[in-house]
């Protein structure tokens, strides 16, 4: 028994189960990240985590099964069960109605999630270019980041905030554009640019074009 926890009990299960999940998203992150998608294998993974490769297959399914979980992990980050849009930075800028607040906010997070899976994401975009998988997990990510920018605009519309004669259409591919994590990697990784800067730069831009 350790700390109190019955290894045999639910609890202690549940610990273990916990421990597991948590050894393979960090072995992975750093196989994914140093070698690449392609050439990362589950046993690989699964030697490095020191979890059994049923085990692993029992929690993740498969290996873009694991990428998807370390990318939400690293998109929320936690792994608290709770979904982005639920989480109060986020439900915070649906009830602000300065729009230089909401999209100050909004740039805040956008970053924050950049500086956590900028490297992930780059292992993902170069792996759906041959792993039709992992081309479909790209594909669902972008999906929910077009979502969740929706919202962004949505906000600003509701409240009359929306520059006159902006269709909501072009100021979501305007949001689109500025904040995705390709222009976050060309300027912060590519040019050197600090996330501060970076951050500030896409504030300023989004209140421009959008308000």
């Amino acid at each position: 028994m350790r700390d109190g926890v019955n290894p045999g009990s639910p609890r202690g299960e549940q610990t273990r189960t916990r421990l597991a999940r948590q050894a393979v998203i960090e072995a992975a992150r750093t196989l994914f990240i140093e070698g690449g998608y392609a050439t990362t294998t589950v046993a690989a993974i699964s030697a490095r985590a020191e979890v059994p490769e049923p085990t692993v297959y029992r929690l993740f399914s498969s290996k873009v099964g694991i990428l998807k979980v370390l990318l939400d992990v690293s998109i929320a980050g936690d792994d608290e069960p709770i979904a982005l849009p639920a989480r109060a930075k986020v439900a915070a800028l649906r009830d602000e109605h300065d729009p230089h607040g909401v999209l100050a906010g909004f740039a805040a997070i956008t970053t924050q999630i950049n500086q956590r899976t900028s490297d992930l994401y780059s292992v993902l975009s170069r792996a759906a270019d041959s792993d039709a998988e992992a081309a479909d997990l790209l594909d669902s990510l972008s999906e929910q980041r077009d979502r969740g920018q929706e919202q962004i605009v949505r906000a600003l519309r509701q409240n009359h905030k929306l520059r006159p004669g902006l269709k909501a259409r072009e100021a979501a591919d305007i949001v689109h554009a500025l904040m995705s994590p390709e222009v976050y990697r060309l300027l912060v990784t590519d040019r050197g640019w600090s996330p501060e800067t970076y951050q500030k730069w896409a504030t300023r831009l989004l209140v421009q074009q959008l308000t």
